[in-house]
């Protein structure tokens, strides 16, 4: 039997090896980031290159906290799920069944819409302009309403159809600040920051002022760090609930444990909000899973940056990766590949490419 030196230095050599494997594999395809690697349910962070190159910040510095973009949409999901709980048996009482015209009465189609549609993206809701930024600095109730004009404006497609859109988690923000009479922000606050007890996320408008967010770099293979480009504040307040935060990979990774742990949510809130009736695709608030539910994943972008962001880990939360770019090819499946590389060398036949 192996001796616990012995157990600790198979441990170092490991990580050693995941280590330098990481980061050259990030160098081979032109990529910059920060990824945490979680091993038997241990994460090992692991960075390359600069944040912010004009400064020399690395990927990786305590100071850096990276926009998750669409990996936040599953927290705003599992508030819902906490309300949906919390409110059993009051007039506030709903599930995943109630329209949405309660909260929405002056939407397009909001008798139609179920709270499920939204989670899932079948609303029919295919407004866009989410992401195009308008150089205004929104409070969350002006975004939540720019949302629904937005929406009442533009064509929309059949309820229960399948368009993966910003609006309907903007539209569920907009629902949690009703139930609670508190902001999206506050909610936010004590319902995930302080029961994790994370210490490096935040929403845009709250990273403090000695910590910074990095530039997003591109690069096709040939020089890295060209057209530098990082997320506005303006931008950021557009798509409260569904793109505004920010966090390193080993706090993301702690928010998904939380998610089924009973810190946020337990193992069968989880099971509800990932198996909506209205789920038409492997996508149900905030997450696809595959492999016979084995296996939960999301895949975020920010428009106009050459940021992505991947998660990929094992529904028990044992094994898989949180990576964060800020250097790509604006490629999602150029980004996916080297995140497949890195998981395949974690665990081979375990990880989906896709």
């Amino acid at each position: 039997m192996a001796t616990q030196a012995e157990a600790a230095t198979t441990t170092t050599g490991n990580q050693n090896d995941m280590h330098d494997f990481v980061r050259s594999t990030l160098k081979q395809h032109h990529m910059r980031g920060s990824v945490a690697v979680i091993k038997n349910g241990v994460p090992q962070a692991i960075s390359y290159g600069y944040a912010w190159y004009g400064k020399r910040i690395g990927n990786g510095n305590n100071n850096v906290v990276y926009p998750t973009a669409s990996l936040q949409k599953v927290i705003t999901g599992a508030m819902i799920i906490q309300l949906i709980n919390e409110n059993l048996n009051t007039n506030k009482s709903f599930s995943q069944y109630t329209k949405i015209s309660r909260w929405y009465p002056n939407l397009k189609n909001a008798d139609q819409i179920t709270v499920g549609n939204l989670l899932t993206h079948t609303s029919g809701i295919t407004a866009s302009k989410t992401e195009i930024n308008r150089g205004y600095n929104y409070s969350e109730a002006n975004a939540v309403n720019w949302v629904v004009n937005n929406i009442n404006a533009s064509p929309t497609g059949q309820v229960g159809t399948y368009h993966y859109n910003n609006s309907n988690y903007i539209l569920l923000t907009g629902i949690i600040r009703q139930i609670t009479g508190q902001s999206y922000e506050t909610n936010f606050q004590n319902r995930i920051v302080k029961k994790l007890g994370l210490q490096n996320t935040y929403l845009y408008q709250d990273v403090p002022h000695n910590l910074t967010d990095p530039i997003s770099y591109y690069s096709n293979g040939g020089k890295n760090y060209q057209q530098s480009s990082y997320v506005t504040r303006s931008l950021a307040s557009q798509i409260p609930g569904a793109g505004n935060l920010f966090s390193t990979p080993e706090d993301y990774y702690k928010i998904q444990v939380g998610l089924t742990d009973g810190t946020i949510l337990d193992k069968d809130d989880f099971n509800y909000l990932t198996h909506l009736k209205s789920k038409i695709t492997d996508y149900s608030g905030g997450m696809y899973l595959k492999n016979n539910d084995n296996l939960k994943l999301a895949y975020g972008s920010l428009n106009s940056t050459h940021f992505g962001t991947w998660v990929q880990l094992t529904t028990d939360n044992q094994n898989g990766i949180v990576m964060f770019l800020n250097q790509t090819d604006d490629q999602e499946n150029d980004q996916k590949d080297v995140g497949y590389a890195i998981l395949q060398h974690l665990k081979q036949n375990t990880f989906v490419s896709r």
